[in-house]
């Protein structure tokens, strides 16, 4: 690696993965590092909602996504403290979303995607098993000291894009904070094999219970769901792998058989840095906040930071813009995480998660009149379209 690239994106997730397939489109040069020895294969997001969708088909993957995922329009809540099942549908977008329905894919479909067509890219770069260990940075761009199978060697690029998740590497060698709290459970996301359709549940669901709250959606085509739920923090990861059947005793709708093909405890965090933007290194993702996977903001104000910075930093590098919009994009995207993707999260986990039966109830009747009326029931779902934030270039 003798040249030196215009970007570094350390992190080959979908984030990374989408900022350097944009970026890598304008003709730059760009390589992607990342330690893993391939594509992440277990259990993370899998809901793509109206508007990541339609970003989706602005980078051109709209299609591909579509063939390996499953396209659903309905949303069940089921209120356990309350003895009822609401049905909200995205049908009611129809003439106001390019896209007015689900999709339901591993995001590790969407990583593969990308990284087949990166692979086929002559100005790109996707190096495995390699790890950033240190970073040092001047006027003219940044050094990356990397750890490999083969020995040490280091990277030299224009610009950094650190999108290595919540516990980012890049942001501890920047040296900012990750400010915020983590939530005093744990979540297990599982992939479970199991007809829940056949119980009546819809291919997106969330059961509203203080301990037996969850969150049951498909994870494409075949017939293999997520099943996310809350364990005790302190219950050792053996202790709380042996006690998923107990749970899902209580949580799945039947004693039919089932088969767990993946399971993977994590803690859950609300945290953010004070800024996205340390010189040439600039934060995306989970590696510059984080928030609870209960409303889909996760990977859903991942993929705009993305794009956001496809666009800012793509028009800096080609001298369209000045290096200011690089703060505007770590301002505006930091505001948007505080006022729309984390409140959306923080909201949607107390709420599936509340104790108190009367307010269960009450929640029942504000989502009924939300489910008989289009125009609160479009501006409720069209509040996810506000993670887009503002354009980078004005």
């Amino acid at each position: 690696m003798d040249d030196t690239r215009d970007v570094a994106v350390c992190g080959a997730g979908p984030v990374g993965l989408l900022a350097a397939i944009g970026l890598a489109r304008q003709g730059l040069k760009v390589t992607v590092v990342d330690s893993e020895p391939g594509v992440v294969q277990s259990p993370r997001a899998t809901g793509y909602f109206p508007p990541t969708i339609e970003l989706l088909a602005e980078f051109g993957l709209y299609d591909e996504m579509a063939a390996r995922a499953y396209r659903s329009h309905e949303l069940k809540l089921h209120f356990l403290l309350a003895n009822t099942t609401l049905s909200l549908s995205l049908a009611v977008l129809e003439g106001f979303a390019k896209y007015p329905f689900f999709l339901s894919v591993g995001q590790q479909v969407l990583a593969e995607i990308i990284v087949a067509h990166l692979e086929r890219m002559p100005n790109v770069q996707v190096l495995w098993n390699h790890r950033a260990e240190a970073l040092t940075q001047d006027s003219r761009g940044v050094t990356l000291s990397l750890g490999t199978p083969d020995g040490a060697r280091e990277l030299r690029a224009d610009w950094l894009i650190g999108a290595d998740g919540a516990r980012s590497t890049i942001r501890g060698l920047l040296a900012l904070p990750f400010e915020g709290f983590t939530w005093p459970d744990r979540f297990v996301a599982t992939n479970t094999r199991f007809d829940f359709e056949k119980y009546g549940f819809a291919p997106n669901n969330m059961i509203h219970h203080p301990v037996d709250w969850a969150v049951v959606a498909r994870t494409g085509p075949d017939n293999v769901w997520r099943v996310t739920y809350g364990e005790d923090p302190n219950l050792p990861e053996a202790e709380i792998r042996r006690r998923i059947p107990e749970r899902f005793a209580r949580i799945l709708p039947s004693n039919e058989p089932y088969e767990i093909v993946a399971a993977a405890p994590y803690r859950v965090h609300e945290r953010t840095c004070p800024t996205y933007r340390v010189g040439r290194a600039l934060l995306a993702g989970d590696a510059a906040h984080a928030c609870n996977p209960c409303g889909g903001m996760g990977l859903t104000s991942g993929a705009f930071d993305a794009a956001a910075l496809v666009t800012a930093l793509g028009a800096v590098i080609a001298g369209r813009a000045g290096e200011d919009v690089l703060d505007f994009y770590s301002e505006e995207r930091r505001r948007v995480f505080l006022e729309v993707a984390s409140p959306i999260a923080q909201d949607t986990k107390r709420r599936i998660t509340e104790s108190d039966a009367q307010a269960q109830r009450k929640a029942v009747e504000t989502f009924t009149r939300v489910r008989d009326d289009v125009e609160l029931m479009r501006a409720g779902m069209a509040h996810s379209f506000a993670v887009r934030g503002r354009p980078m270039l004005r």
